[in-house]
């Protein structure tokens, strides 16, 4: 009897080379895979955010256009400065390199949008005479990522 536990007590139990170079190569796959997609992840992580300062820009260009008057109220039409803008055509190809208020001031948080505003008669609405309606686009980029469009209609019903 004691020579058969001589006989496994000598036995010993372990991993060969060839095991553990295989072990080793399961493992660095499965990381570079997980670092791969955690990498991809963080490297869009902020679009949403700048697609909804995007939106916002958008939404607060149109907001202020559409709240312009349908004629020009003193006659004189073309206005240069933004903060002379009274009416809705006013608009009409402005381009800032940054967003602006309504005053023309730079927001600086925000300049590296660029914001461009198109404002054409509109026959698209049905009840409303061509004459007698506009449509505003504001184009709101951002680099080549983000280009946001918003339109909206003024009528001078």
């Amino acid at each position: 009897m004691n020579s058969n536990i001589f006989k496994l007590s000598n036995y010993q139990a372990g991993a060969t080379l060839v095991e553990l170079l295989l072990s080793i190569v399961i493992v660095a796959i499965a990381a570079s895979a997980v670092l791969g997609v955690l990498s991809t992840t963080n490297a869009s992580s902020a679009d949403p955010m700048l697609r909804h300062q995007a939106a916002s820009i958008a939404e607060a260009y149109l907001e202020e256009i559409l709240l312009k008057s349908f004629d020009d109220p003193d006659g004189v039409d073309g206005e240069v400065a933004r903060v002379d803008f009274d009416d809705v055509d006013d608009y009409d190809g402005l381009l800032d390199a940054g967003a602006r208020d309504q005053f023309g001031n730079p927001i600086l948080a925000l300049s590296d949008y660029t914001v461009s505003v198109n404002v054409n008669p509109s026959a698209a609405l049905p009840a409303v005479p061509a004459a007698d309606a506009l449509r505003v686009d504001v184009n709101v980029a951002w680099e080549s990522r983000i280009n946001f469009i918003v339109s909206g209609y003024r009528t001078r019903l």
